[in-house]
């Protein structure tokens, strides 16, 4: 180690050092203090946009619940263009379709599904496509709901897996398959599931079994 004798050499070096190097120090604290602040700055944005949003969305709840469908419509396309990829989008989603089945607009609903499928985050995406299940199987359009429930049901998590099985059964009781209805009910209760309508739909179905054996 370098060891200086008096106070003019430590200031000397000092000197020499801050030559060499304090350029570098002083980039490197800008480099810091811009990092910060555009940090901050970027979540003080974030902020501010999930607040706008929040307030567009109450301000859709309320048109929806009025049955303003005018006014709900063009609130969902803005939450939907301006907030893309947000919760938010996908409950404007969620909400405009459900405005859409209460005017038995069920094509409009189901191409605002299908537009928010893949664009919303997360596990919502699972509540968009049982939604659009539904919707296909109002529609009658059986065998497409099942083709999208094999397409998307073995990317879920367990929470909703027996909602899968579960409009999977509906849509074979509707096609008149009662085996593999019987089969996909099973497959939803298991795990220790509590869904008491789905262990109607279950007994329900196996009641007329029974009676015809016992005949």
């Amino acid at each position: 180690m370098e060891i200086y004798t008096s106070e003019e050499e430590q200031i000397a070096a000092l000197k020499r050092w801050w030559k060499s190097n304090g350029q570098a120090v002083i980039s490197g604290v800008l480099i810091a203090l811009v990092a910060i602040v555009g940090w901050n700055l970027w979540q003080s944005h974030q902020k501010d946009k999930a607040l706008q949003a929040s307030v567009l969305y109450q301000q859709l709840v309320a048109a929806v619940n009025a049955q303003k469908y005018d006014s709900a419509e063009k609130l969902s396309e803005r939450l939907r263009k301006e907030y893309d990829g947000t919760p938010y989008a996908g409950y404007a989603a969620l909400l405009q379709a459900k405005a859409l089945v209460e005017r038995d607009d069920l094509p409009e609903a189901r191409a605002t599904l299908q537009e928010a499928v893949g664009q919303v985050p997360g596990e919502l995406e699972h509540v968009v496509n049982l939604r659009l299940v539904r919707l296909l199987l109002a529609s009658g359009e059986y065998e497409q709901g099942l083709q999208l429930i094999a397409e998307k049901a073995p990317g879920s998590s367990e929470n909703f897996a027996p909602f899968y099985e579960e409009l999977k059964g509906d849509l074979y009781v509707a096609l008149d398959r009662p085996g593999e209805a019987r089969t996909a009910y099973q497959q939803g209760l298991r795990g220790g599931a509590v869904m008491p309508l789905l262990q109607f739909k279950l007994d329900d179905l196996t009641a007329p079994e029974i009676v015809e054996s016992v005949e």
